[in-house]
């Protein structure tokens, strides 16, 4: 992976940040990416999620995100994102249990780049990480 496609954080570390109303979703999440090498960040909705970015100038190399929350949907925080320049370089990884056909084209013509539909396997999430170039293939 080319070294000025991705933001990394003073220690070297990629920052992922997990957008689920789930506490216990995000604690999952959180389990799988930690061991791969990312710093993690929480939200518990989109809104949280663009406030922790804009307060404390956050770039994640990735954000997974539910679909179904509440004040900001996942979809809401995916179109949110795409409209700031600054942030289009974000990879987006929807996490959810929304699993219709059209549902899903909806999420990638919005911006989503994958789509991984709960209930899911450690594997499938870091399967697509590394699709998208955010891990080594296993």
């Amino acid at each position: 992976m080319d070294a000025d496609l991705t933001d990394v954080t003073e220690e070297g570390q990629r920052l992922a940040l997990v957008i689920d109303d789930s506490r216990a979703m995000r604690g999952i999440l959180k389990r799988i990416l930690l061991p791969l090498g990312f710093e993690v960040r929480e939200a518990p909705n989109g809104r949280a999620a663009l406030d922790l970015i804009w307060n404390e100038d956050l770039h994640p190399d990735v954000a997974l995100v539910d679909w179904n929350m509440p004040v900001m949907t996942g979809l809401e925080f995916v179109v949110a994102v795409r409209k700031q320049k600054h942030l289009r370089q974000m990879t987006l990884m929807m996490v959810t249990t929304e699993s219709e056909h059209s549902q899903i084209v909806r999420a990638l013509a919005a911006g989503a780049h994958e789509y991984v539909i709960k209930p899911f396997t450690a594997d499938a999430v870091v399967d697509k990480l590394a699709y998208l170039g955010l891990t080594s293939p296993n």
